[in-house]
């Protein structure tokens, strides 16, 4: 299935690293504040903030900032963080999802169209974009953590649909009712793993290339390195050889 892999893995090589970790952080601290804030304090009981924490620990978040999170998500002037879904097209037609956690929806909106229009695309209705996608459980794990036969034979019998290597991750996906289960049982035998969460999946990859790419590319960086912006989902289809052009 079609989503941002390419993307992602153009970003880990280009980015500044110290800059991309510290986004990471700002992004997982709000989704724990969201989830205590919709399902309370105890991730026993708060599957969203259980894989939220663990995404923290994950990628080394100081048990400081998830609990500063934790806190500011449960007192009593805890700040309300909508969650707003923003759909469009970006340079080729490539349908892009956009989801987005903020404390202020009009500039939130302003942001992310004013990335659209900078980088040749434009914001669609509600559903014009979702409506060819599904949304799924996708769980992630690094690849040092065990083989590809070791991690789908896991995956396959935690009640996963499909495991494929993607980058520098295993990728897991199920249906979205099994994610809890799933995680937990790999979490079991691997840990914590990278990222446990829904995601948008699609299987309509549009091949772009050339100046598009390099336009689109552009265009999902800015989306991305907006602080209200949680997640960024599109579906071009980059060749490995376009790929390794952009990413130089």
């Amino acid at each position: 299935m079609a989503g941002h892999s390419k993307f992602a893995n153009i970003q880990h090589r280009k980015g500044a690293q110290d800059k991309k970790r510290a986004q990471a952080f700002t992004k997982i601290a709000r989704e724990i504040q969201a989830a205590v804030k919709l399902g309370g304090a105890d991730p026993n009981s708060n599957p969203r903030l259980f894989r939220a924490m663990a995404s923290g620990r994950a990628i080394n978040m100081p048990k400081d900032n998830i609990q500063r999170a934790i806190d500011k998500g449960s007192g009593a002037g805890a700040e309300q963080l909508d969650e707003i879904r923003y759909e469009g097209f970006g340079p080729g037609g490539i349908g892009v999802i956009v989801e987005c956690l903020t404390d202020n929806k009009n500039r939130t909106a302003g942001e992310v169209r004013a990335a659209f229009a900078k980088n040749g695309g434009n914001l669609g209705e509600s559903n014009s974009v979702s409506n060819a996608w599904r949304k799924v459980g996708e769980v992630r794990y690094a690849l040092s953590v065990a083989s590809e036969d070791a991690m789908l034979e896991a995956a396959i019998e935690a009640g996963a649909d499909d495991c494929v290597v993607e980058g520098e991750h295993h990728v897991i996906t199920c249906e979205m009712t099994a994610l809890g289960g799933v995680a937990q049982d790999l979490a079991k035998k691997f840990g914590d793993a990278v990222s446990a969460k829904f995601v948008w999946r699609t299987d309509i990859a549009i091949p772009i290339e050339g100046e598009a790419a390099e336009t689109l590319m552009k265009l999902l960086t800015q989306l991305d390195d907006l602080d209200d912006v949680q997640d960024v989902y599109s579906n071009e289809d980059i060749s490995d050889a376009e790929m390794a052009r952009l990413s130089a």
